[in-house]
């Protein structure tokens, strides 16, 4: 079975692990780091302007894949709103001695609350454990593109992308 963005429009572990936006093991051991899952040249730098730190350089061209300066990250999540593709994620693997932090963008109503399990979902979709929300950051400067948090266990840190979105009632 072909795998990858092209055959099924979610990128493979393999490309994402290739791309110049993807953080070492060692990095991922060291902190809350952006892990930038962006694999097609398309023409966007957001998640580089974003960055205070000079952690993200698209450069020119503007198609450039965006590179992770993984040594300038310090896990602000900063890069994660401004993301049109929603391909940015912070990830900590050392938020607790089993928990995995997992951030992305979340743009959808009504957002989830704080304190509240959730179906924690893969790149696909999938349900793949329960989660916590800790957090759901929606500053004006955000522009209508919460951050939600959540805690996992550690072992899904690079697998769990995102939550089952709860209907309206």
């Amino acid at each position: 079975m072909k795998q990858g963005i092209v055959f099924t429009g979610v990128p493979s572990m393999e490309e994402l692990v290739s791309s110049p936006g993807f953080p070492s093991k060692n990095r991922l051991r060291k902190g809350a780091v952006a892990v930038i899952e962006c694999v097609q040249e398309i023409p966007c730098d957001p998640c580089e302007l974003a960055c205070p730190f000079g952690a993200i350089k698209v450069g020119k061209p503007i198609t450039n894949l965006p590179v992770l300066f993984e040594d300038k990250c310090r896990g602000c999540g900063l890069c994660i709103p401004p993301c049109p593709g929603l391909a940015v994620f912070l990830v900590d693997t050392t938020f607790s001695k089993d928990k995995a932090l997992v951030e992305f963008p979340y743009e959808y109503l009504p957002l989830p609350r704080v304190g509240s399990e959730v179906d924690a979902v893969d790149r696909e979709g999938n349900v793949v454990t329960k989660a916590k929300v800790l957090k759901v950051k929606n500053p004006k400067k955000y522009d209508h593109t919460p951050v939600v948090s959540i805690a996992i266990p550690k072992k899904l840190a690079q697998k769990v992308r995102g939550i089952v979105r709860k209907q309206r009632a």
